[in-house]
């Protein structure tokens, strides 16, 4: 089973939209990134993303292409500053689950679940990307199993 996590797309700024919701290019490169995913059948049992807009339309157009068997819903606990910690330790390595949330907490994140620590930098998300993670049983801890990013320079 794996733990997907993405960073939301680009997003517009304050004095545009101040939810910041998605640009057309956050639009554009999610869309795509979720096409690839759909293309390879990614299976993701539910996405779950912060309350912000961004991180909500990100998880919509995820949605859209992966059909989560049990939808999307929004989650407390990964928004930027949230504890890594704490969430690492409530996450079910037997599911294979979605999570659309922001940085410094996704970089921190991953960086807990394969370190065990946060403060470690062993991946570099990009807007709209997805790692895919995936837990060994005999230390507990988490190795990337793939990333699918828009950007490869």
């Amino acid at each position: 089973m794996a733990i997907y996590l993405v960073q939301h797309g680009v997003s517009l700024p304050k004095e545009t939209d101040p939810d910041r919701g998605l640009s057309e290019e956050g639009k554009d490169t999610v869309k795509l990134i979720a096409g690839v995913a759909a293309n390879y059948t990614i299976q993701v049992k539910q996405i779950f993303h912060s309350g912000k807009k961004r991180a909500r339309e990100t998880a919509e157009i995820f949605g859209e292409h992966l059909k989560p068997r049990d939808g999307i819903a929004e989650k407390n606990g990964i928004n930027p500053m949230d504890d890594v910690v704490a969430f690492a330790a409530s996450l079910d390595p037997a599911t294979d689950i979605m999570f659309v949330g922001h940085l410094p907490f996704m970089e921190r994140l991953v960086s807990q679940l394969i370190t065990g620590s946060p403060e470690y930098r062993p991946f570099k998300f990009q807007n709209g990307g997805i790692v895919c993670l995936d837990r060994d049983d005999t230390d507990g801890l988490y190795s990337v199993k793939w990333a699918l990013m828009p950007n490869i320079n």
